[in-house]
């Protein structure tokens, strides 16, 4: 079954408003199990294995992160962090078959108490359509300044 562009825009839209309400178990759920989270550490870095990147993550890790987020006991989120995603229409790179890649320009912003941060990132998704919905198999983070020393990104930009 094949996807409009409304709707994989309408889906980047939502997966934004999932991180942003805090429903990390549903924006879970829209992975496919074999995905990638990606921040790359250099600018227009090619290779996540042989070069350092901010964070590669695959499902374990991102059920781990998922997990911390959601609990009860982690006591470096109390108070949990919060953030916000102010994102560009997506643009649709590719739509061919049941794979589909998007290119996302955005601001994020993050906060925790007294703290406060912003990047401004461009989000890569590859989706697949799978029994008719949309997934996302990998997902690529590009932030402005990939170069700077930052502290603690705590959500999922």
């Amino acid at each position: 079954m094949a996807v409009s562009r409304e709707e994989v825009i309408d889906f980047i839209y939502d997966e934004a408003r999932m991180l942003d309400e805090g429903r990390y178990s549903e924006w879970l759920s829209l992975w496919l199990e074999d995905g990638h989270y990606w921040m790359p550490l250099d600018y227009k870095q090619t290779d996540p294995h042989l070069v350092t990147s901010l964070l590669y993550e695959d499902m374990f890790m991102l059920r781990l992160r998922v997990e911390r987020l959601n609990g009860a006991r982690t006591f470096s989120q109390k108070p949990k962090s919060r953030c916000h995603h102010v994102i560009q229409r997506p643009f649709i790179d590719e739509m061919d078959g049941g794979r589909i890649v998007t290119n996302t320009s955005m601001h994020y912003v993050e906060t925790r108490l007294d703290e406060q941060f912003l990047l401004a990132l461009t989000a890569t998704h590859e989706l697949k359509v799978v029994d008719g919905a949309l997934r996302i198999a990998n997902k690529r983070v590009d932030i402005l300044n990939c170069d700077a020393a930052f502290g603690n990104i705590q959500l999922l930009p």
